[in-house]
């Protein structure tokens, strides 16, 4: 018969096995978590990785802005003014810490413990599916969509007089939507409903040398806003139509994709190329593992050291203002 204590005493085993190497995540152990973390939301998934093993770090830039082209005359070489070079930029990763803290009481790990139907004489309960795997993808998930908030949501300005945690979360950086609208391109919806007018008008917005390649380029809009656009095109007495309403055939404006963001606001967008998006991650993930025997409850502290820019904000349309339906 399987007793309470039996069931304690494996997961003490188990605890102890995630604390086998100090707490910190093994270089293995870490990048398998960062694979995680880019799996759960949308853009994290789709954006340009950048796995750092500093705090900091410089991305250079290089490319010819205008016309290296001249007309050539035979036997003469071109002058210092007609001569061309590259110019060049350097973007900067400058990670933050993220912290997230998690207490599990005794009496949760007993009554479900990988749902075990046995624990005398058992080996850890730490395998692929273990309580191991498990903890480590019920974190990565949340923290992901923590994250994604972060990379669209950060403004250094950013004010919440009624919750100081999320005035401080969501202050520590820029994220995309703010640098977008700042060093990029704004398409201001005017309060306009979602529709192709708004998609075409931003995609007029986006200097035409970044519009060459339209397939590669998608409108991140909030899912209801998706859903709206997709109801737009369902009125539509064609077999397209029937396909919005029934179907799962992806929705295009002008070339490009639209596609829902879980956690982009609702009056918001962007319109780039996912991998023009830079989410930058510390390797050195640490998740260390803890337990206070007087609260009865096992402690889990996750940090991670991110940060977020963007490549090329001339390549990227942020929408403002958009109505609601």
């Amino acid at each position: 018969m399987t007793t309470n204590s039996s069931l304690l005493r494996k997961a003490d085993i188990a605890i102890a096995d995630l604390q086998a190497n100090g707490g910190e995540l093994s270089p293995e152990q870490g990048a398998a978590f960062i694979r995680k973390l880019i799996k759960q939301p949308t853009l994290i998934r789709q954006c340009r990785v950048v796995e750092m093993t500093a705090p900091k770090r410089k991305i250079n830039k290089i490319g010819f802005g205008s016309r290296i082209l001249r007309k050539a005359t035979s036997g003469t070489a071109l002058t210092e003014a007609q001569r061309s070079k590259p110019t060049t930029e350097q973007i900067e990763l400058d990670t933050k810490e993220q912290i997230a803290e998690i207490r599990l009481p005794y009496d949760v790990l007993e009554d479900n413990i990988e749902r075990a139907t046995a624990a005398n004489n058992e080996a850890a309960n730490a395998g692929p599916g273990g309580l191991r795997q498990t903890i480590i993808d019920l974190i990565a998930e949340r923290a992901a969509l923590d994250m994604e908030e972060l990379a669209l949501l950060a403004d250094v300005d950013y004010v919440n007089a009624g919750d100081a945690d999320d005035e401080a979360y969501l202050s520590q950086l820029d994220g995309w939507l703010k640098r977008g609208t700042e060093d990029g391109n704004v398409h201001d919806a005017a309060n306009a409903t979602i529709s192709k007018d708004v998609f075409k008008n931003g995609l007029k917005t986006m200097p035409s040398q970044y519009q060459r390649n339209k397939a590669a380029l998608t409108h991140y809009v909030s899912v209801n806003n998706e859903t709206e656009y997709r109801d737009t095109l369902s009125d539509r007495g064609t077999a397209l139509g029937d396909q919005m309403t029934q179907g799962q055939s992806p929705a295009f404006a002008y070339g490009s994709p639209v596609q829902g963001v879980a956690l982009m606001p609702e009056d918001s967008g962007l319109y780039t190329d996912a991998l023009n998006l830079i989410f930058g991650i510390q390797r050195q993930v640490s998740m260390e593992f803890d337990k206070d025997i007087t609260a009865r409850v096992y402690i889990i502290v996750l940090t991670a050291r991110i940060d977020f820019q963007i490549e090329e904000p001339e390549a990227l349309v942020v929408y403002e203002n958009i109505g609601t339906a």
